[in-house]
């Protein structure tokens, strides 16, 4: 799933999730951020600094944060008797610590330092922008106020930066506290702000990876109402972005995928076809934009390897459409199912520099093949 903040990441689109190139670029880059450096010469107004060294560009490992997930800690819990800290559901996977080797005789929650990284998130990353006139010289009780830039984008990148490792790390509480606190933010701001595009695309990538959290923690229930909710924000959208579109299709997909595992091939299908429908139409959309009008264009080489991704998309739709067909009976609808996505793969042709793209098109075209020609045993389309 890509950023949900890329878009208002800074003036020049640089998401700041990206924290290993284009820093200079985007601190250099932000008319915003010159803006407060001027008022913070003139008119005792400072901007803000982490005072632990995080910060929404490097993320980098500071003094709160789990040496193993590499997040901050969730559930702090020290080790005995050598009592070194990391998160509960990290820590409890070892015998003897892995900092000093030591044998763990008990693990002991560390209240204490938890409170101070809850008041961490609560204090650098929660705090609002400071209502002050730009052309207002006169400082109120000689004290300096704080502005802070895009805050809102700021926090959410950082939490949701947070749990993307917590999540890869297998700390999916963790990572679900995280997402829970930015879709907390980012609907605060649809109250004042309305449904724009930003906060709808930005919302509908967080509930989806809450459902993921969910689905990892097999709560099946908890995951399809956050992906029905994530397709609901997405749906909001116009179609034009081929990122929101896949993330669009693959929160539905992923309902029809715990569909099917219960068993319900009716419902299954419907939110596949959902799926299915968005794919053809964002090709569709798009297809010409591949012509030489686009070549032209800057950032088109990014926007034909989306749709190129885009059209493998639509394949595996089409595989998963065919695949509950044929489960209800309905051999001949799936057999040609099967038949336009190989036609899809086909007709696409890949450059060397998308190996990876090029890989997952043999693969999803060796599954399609593998369904015609075994059609006593189909193999289950919602693993591809």
């Amino acid at each position: 799933m890509s950023c949900p903040f890329a878009k208002t990441a800074s003036a020049d689109g640089v998401c700041p999730m990206k924290f290993d190139q284009n820093r200079d670029r985007q601190q250099a880059g932000s008319e915003d951020k010159d803006k407060v450096n001027h008022q913070s010469d003139d008119s005792g107004i400072v901007a803000p600094k982490c005072p632990f060294g995080y910060d929404s560009h490097t993320f980098k490992l500071g003094p709160l944060s789990c040496m193993l997930c590499k997040a901050l800690l969730y559930e702090s819990s020290k080790c005995a008797p050598c009592n070194h800290k990391f998160c509960k559901a990290c820590i409890s996977h070892f015998k003897d610590c892995p900092l000093c080797g030591a044998d763990i005789e008990k693990i002991e929650p560390d209240t204490d330092l938890q409170v101070l990284v809850d008041r961490f998130i609560n204090g650098h990353a929660r705090i609002k922008r400071t209502q002050v006139d730009a052309d207002t010289r006169e400082v109120k009780d000689e004290q300096k106020k704080v502005i802070y830039g895009d805050v809102s984008m700021e926090r959410g990148a950082f939490l949701v930066q947070q749990a993307m490792m917590a999540f890869h790390a297998k700390n999916i509480e963790s990572a679900k506290s995280r997402l829970s606190l930015c879709a907390e933010d980012i609907r605060e701001q649809l109250k004042t702000s309305g449904n724009t595009t930003e906060l709808c695309s930005q919302l509908g990538a967080v509930l989806g990876m809450l459902g993921d959290c969910c689905r990892a923690m097999g709560s099946s229930g908890s995951a399809v109402t956050y992906y029905e909710e994530s397709a609901e924000f997405l749906s909001k959208i116009p179609k034009r972005d081929l990122e929101l579109v896949h993330t669009l299709s693959v929160s539905l997909n992923k309902i029809g995928d715990l569909s099917y595992y219960d068993g319900n091939l009716q419902s299954a299908r419907s939110y596949y076809t959902r799926a299915l429908d968005v794919r053809r139409d964002a090709v569709k959309e798009h297809k010409d934009a591949s012509s030489q009008t686009m070549c032209i264009r800057k950032g088109a080489v990014t926007k034909l390897k989306h749709l190129r991704l885009e059209v493998v998309d639509l394949a595996v739709s089409l595989a998963k459409v065919a695949d509950v067909d044929r489960s209800l009976g309905n051999e001949h609808v799936a057999i040609q199912g099967f038949q336009e996505a190989i036609e899809h793969l086909e007709s696409l042709k890949l450059s060397s520099s998308e190996a990876g793209l090029e890989q997952r098109r043999h693969s999803v075209l060796e599954f399609l093949h593998s369904q015609l020609a075994e059609k006593q045993e189909p193999v289950s389309a919602s693993t591809v």
